[in-house]
């Protein structure tokens, strides 16, 4: 799976099966917070969501960037993966929630 880093859309992707999966994220203070998170329902199920997450944090730390999570599932990753020293945004609405 090719995962495509679009700097000037914010957004990490990927085209699985033909459907386009992707999280979005905004950058602040340092900081680089996953805002949204989508993979559609033909593809769900893969760990596609993970590895875009994993993608876009890995690409934070490598340009000294904090990981930060207003996206649900971007909140539960960071749970799961203390080791990138991650934060939930002050937007975070709680479970199943994203910032759109």
């Amino acid at each position: 799976m090719e995962i495509i880093h679009l700097p000037d859309e914010k957004m990490f992707k990927t085209v699985v099966d033909g459907y386009t999966a992707y999280v979005s994220y905004q950058l602040y203070d340092n900081k680089l917070d996953i805002r949204h998170t989508v993979v559609p329902p033909p593809i769900s199920g893969r760990e596609i969501a993970a590895k875009l997450v994993k993608a876009a944090y890995d690409y934070a730390l490598t340009h000294q960037l904090q990981p930060v999570a207003t996206c649900s599932y971007a909140v539960v990753w960071l749970q799961r993966h203390p080791e990138y020293h991650g934060a939930t945004g002050e937007d975070y609405g709680g479970c199943s929630s994203c910032a759109l």
